[in-house]
């Protein structure tokens, strides 16, 4: 039986192929080392015992050690941060997904005078740091009473910018005449939005919630601004207090508080990146 022999030449190539390849894999390499040596410091610090947190290199340590985690509980009400966190951030990405939804539909497909002239002004409130309303909007909460609550963080972030421009674009991939159709059978808009526009926006609402939730579960200055008693931190806010005075609390300590609000989001990110890229490539094939 014949063999069939290999073409000359074959192995040269791919030999100079895979040392064309070896820069962009060091490079990419060198990638992973930078983004994830931060995080595997972080973790690997938080196992050492605290007694050792402040010498010698993380790798160093004795032995492994949750004595950190249990005194990070042990310091601050954790579950109480994790609830307050919990709620706000559950309750602002759910309220940005509705809103964002109506808006972006009514910008996108309910025509109206002014409609593009409004869509530009909404897009223009991205452009004001948060920073410079921040006053505004604690005097505004202030005054309805809703001061050191948790509403001060809920109700403020309900609107979303970048959530309508996003869900505005994504009704624009979707096919006019599917709401044609609607009308001509009698639909009206709401009926048309809520029986055919808005179950093929799951995927774009999705994306809307997910940024929305790592936005706001790493959120610093806002409950800084807006809360003052201890029982209405979120988990961000709360850890600074695993500092100590002066910053003179345990490394450990603090960067195990650090890993446990990291969970959740890295949660949401492992489960949500499916539906995430799904949104991202959806278009007029639906």
């Amino acid at each position: 039986m014949a063999t069939i022999s290999a073409t000359p030449g074959t192995e040269p190539r791919k030999r100079s192929a895979r040392l064309a390849s070896l820069p962009k894999i060091l490079i990419l390499l060198l990638a992973v080392i930078v983004t994830l040596g931060p995080v595997a410091w972080t973790v690997l610090s938080s196992l050492r015992p605290p007694s050792e947190s402040l010498g010698g290199s993380p790798i160093s340590f004795s032995h492994l050690s949750f004595d950190a985690y249990k005194q990070a509980f042990a310091q601050v009400d954790m579950w109480l941060l994790i609830v307050n966190s919990v709620l706000v951030t559950g309750l602002i990405a759910l309220a940005q997904m509705i809103t964002a939804g109506f808006a972006g539909y009514i910008f996108a497909r309910v025509p109206f005078r002014g409609r593009g002239v409004l869509f530009g002004v909404v897009l223009a409130t991205m452009m004001v740091p948060m920073q410079v309303t921040i006053v505004p909007v604690f005097m505004l909460i202030r005054g309805m009473g809703l001061s050191d609550t948790l509403w001060a963080l809920i109700i403020p972030a309900i609107p979303t910018a970048f959530g309508t421009f996003l869900m505005r674009q994504y009704y624009l991939t979707l096919p006019p005449e599917l709401g044609e159709a609607a009308a001509i059978d009698g639909a009206s808009p709401w009926r048309t939005f809520r029986s055919i526009y808005a179950p093929l926006s799951t995927p774009g609402l999705a994306i809307v919630g997910i940024l929305a939730f790592n936005a706001i579960w790493n959120e610093f200055f806002r409950p800084l601004i807006m809360e003052i008693s201890a029982r209405n931190f979120t988990l961000p806010l709360g850890l600074v207090s695993l500092q100590g005075n002066m910053g003179t609390g345990s490394v450990s300590v603090v960067l195990a508080g650090v890993i446990i609000s990291m969970i959740p989001a890295l949660l949401v990110f492992v489960f949500g990146q499916r539906t995430l890229r799904q949104g991202l490539t959806t278009g007029t094939v639906r």
